[in-house]
Formats: structure tokens, C-alpha cells, sequence
């Protein structure tokens, strides 16, 4: 299905995340060699603990805003899978200029250095944040509208970036706007953890989550494996299709309150949340059109909401403590 040169060599980074740990799980699984360069201030060592011990697995520990960390980690590398970022729009609100540093300038980072090393292929994830107010449903590439916060202005610039590393220099760029990303190994805790596994969490501990706002909010949830195939696709695609952003989802609209619905039902819980206020930055209402990544990079949404929610339940069931 992923048809690689034998001895590629990927660099994941943010690779004890969420999102760079499946991928990294991924590319061992196809017997590629993985490098992961995480400075571990929002990612868990724990998510890469089980692939310590495969030859084909290097795990180094740095910042994306040292140049020189990614230019070494850059060397002999085929194919950049750029995850590493701060995420969370309410957090980004708080906190603009760390976003500002982390967010823009160690992509900038990482896209210089690709380019000095000659890497084949920068993939990296951008967000449906960047369609801000635009009402427009589905979201379709180049029908964004007013930004509404620090983290999407964030993936904003990464984009302008990416384009113009593939314009100016010739790096091939490819950027996925991912939509509501769920499932093994997200981070159900703290007060900037993604909807879904807080939900899930509650409901194993037979606690009220908090749904903000009247619940009526939708999103397009797309389950991870959706997007371990959206990455490595891009790093197949024709450079000809180079340089842009493509819109990575389901193609689903969830309400909050139906999505809260349906994991307490295959929960077998009854417990009535509760509503607080309104996130500041948020997006009322989001949707994917994937047909742009279809076309051009063959992406295959093969799991939908319920597919995919019933396998998180699963991991959770298993692994979530308390």
C-alpha cells in the first residue's frame, strides 16, 4: 500500500505526541527507519516506550526552536513528518507569543533545515483553524475566512511558509489541515485536552463532563488512522502537487450533544453533562471536503465517526487509569 525505497528514513517530530507516536508506530510496522526529535513539553515518553528496543527506532530529545538541533536531525533524513507544535486555540489565546515561537518560528526551523539537507518531503500539520469565521460549509481550500486566534494565525504562517520553500527553494511541502483528530493515545487530561477522550474519561469514571457552550457546535471528527494514511500519502504525492495545504477529515458533521449521545450509549452510561461557557476562538461549525487531498494525494477516509469512536472506547477501556 506505502511503496518507500527500502531504506527510507523518516524524522517525526512531536513523535511522542498523539498524532507522531501512531504515525511512528505506523512506519515501524512497514519496517522503515523512524528518528524522533520531541522536547516532550506536551508529548509523553510513554507514547514511545514500546518501540525503544527496535533497531530501526532513534528517539532524540530537543526543541524545534534550536536551529542546530534541527539541522543535525535533519541529516540523512527522506521524509519529514512535521507534527511538533502547541495546540489548543483557548491555550494559544492565553499564551500568544510562546505559540508565536514554538508554532512559526521552529517550522521555520525545520523547513530551513529540510531544505539545507536535501530532504525529499516536508509533510506537516496544519488545521481547519485557519478557515476562522469563514461560515462557508464544507471548508474548501481558498474559502478561509477571518482567523479567530493566535494557534490558527500559527498554522496560517506555516502554510505561507510551506508554499514558499516549495516556490523559492524547491522543498516539496505538503500541508493537512486536520479536522478533530481522535483516538488512541490522545491526552484526555488537563484543562486543554480534546473533547473526546475527556468524555470518555468521565464516563469510566462515571463523572459529568463539561461540554462548552449549547453542544449544538459540529465538528468533522476524524479518526487517527485517517491521517497516518493522509501522511503517508503525501510523502508519495507528485511534486507537482507540492506547496499546498489540503483539507484532512471524515467528511462527517457531528453535534457535540450527538457525539456525547453516542459514546454514552456504547458506554451504557447515563449521566447528563454539563454546559459552560462558550470557548473564546472557537469554530461553530466545521466540515471537511476532502476532495482536493482525494485527487491529488489519494487519501482514503476509510473510518467514519462510529467506526472510529468505537475503537477509542476500546483503548481507552484498556488503558486509561483512573
Amino acid at each position: 500500500m506505502y511503496k518507500f525505497n527500502k531504506n527510507s528514513k523518516f524524522l517525526v517530530t512531536g513523535g511522542a505526541g498523539f498524532i507522531g507516536s501512531n504515525l511512528v508506530e505506523k512506519i515501524l510496522e512497514l519496517g522503515y527507519e523512524v528518528v524522533v526529535l520531541d522536547d516532550l513539553s506536551t508529548g509523553d515518553i510513554d507514547n514511545v516506550k514500546p518501540f525503544i528496543k527496535n533497531d530501526n527506532f532513534t528517539f532524540i530529545e530537543g526543541d524545534i526552536r534550536d536551529y542546530d538541533t534541527c539541522l543535525g536531525v535533519t541529516k540523512g533524513i527522506d521524509y519529514v513528518l512535521h507534527q511538533a507544535a502547541w495546540g489548543s486555540v483557548p491555550r494559544s489565546i492565553e499564551m500568544p507569543l510562546v505559540y508565536e515561537d514554538i508554532n512559526v518560528k521552529g517550522t521555520l526551523n525545520m523547513l530551513e533545515a529540510s531544505k539545507v539537507n536535501n530532504v525529499k518531503k516536508f509533510v506537516y500539520a496544519s488545521s481547519s483553524s485557519v478557515y476562522g469565521d469563514s461560515p462557508i460549509l464544507p471548508k474548501v481550500e481558498g474559502d478561509e475566512g477571518k482567523l479567530l486566534s493566535p494557534y490558527a494565525h500559527t498554522k496560517h504562517s506555516n502554510e505561507v511558509y510551506a508554499m514558499l520553500y516549495k516556490e523559492l527553494y524547491g522543498l516539496d511541502t505538503y500541508g493537512l489541515r486536520y479536522f478533530n483528530v481522535f483516538g488512541r493515545r490522545q491526552n484526555p487530561n488537563g484543562a486543554y485536552a480534546a473533547v473526546i477522550p475527556k468524555f470518555i474519561k468521565h464516563l469510566l469514571n462515571d463523572e459529568r463532563p463539561t461540554i462548552n457552550g449549547d453542544g449544538l457546535q459540529s465538528r468533522d471528527f476524524t479518526y487517527i488512522d485517517n491521517v497516518i494514511d493522509a501522511n503517508l500519502k503525501a510523502c508519495l504525492a507528485d511534486s507537482k502537487h507540492a506547496g499546498k495545504a489540503y483539507n484532512i477529515g471524515a467528511g462527517g458533521q457531528e453535534l457535540l450533544n450527538d457525539i456525547y449521545d453516542e459514546i454514552s450509549k456504547l458506554m451504557n452510561k447515563d449521566i447528563k453533562p454539563i454546559y459552560g461557557p462558550d470557548r473564546a476562538g472557537d469554530i461553530k461549525h466545521s466540515n471537511a471536503d476532502v476532495s482536493k487531498a482525494v485527487k491529488n494525494l489519494g487519501y482514503e477516509p476509510k473510518y467514519n465517526f462510529k467506526e472510529g469512536i468505537r475503537l477509542a472506547i476500546g483503548w481507552y477501556k484498556e488503558n486509561l487509569n483512573g
